[in-house]
């Protein structure tokens, strides 16, 4: 099976579930990576959907700082 039929393959698949109604599609929260502007620790923090910049404090060394 080429690639190419199991893409539309999937995507048969997928519209008949829609169709269908037994797929319930929900957004969730966007995970973003970022770095401390401080101490340039790693930090993952949670945004809901349509935000772009959120406050977060840092899990190092403690500063308050937005996501860009």
């Amino acid at each position: 099976m080429s690639k190419q039929s199991m893409r539309d393959e999937t995507e048969r698949l997928v519209k008949e579930a829609l169709e269908r109604k037994t797929v319930t599609i929900k957004q969730g929260q966007t995970r973003i990576e970022t770095k401390c502007g401080k101490c340039g620790a790693p930090n993952r923090v949670s945004a809901a959907p349509g935000q772009t910049r959120v406050a977060y404090t840092c899990k190092e060394c403690g500063e308050k700082q937005r996501t860009l």
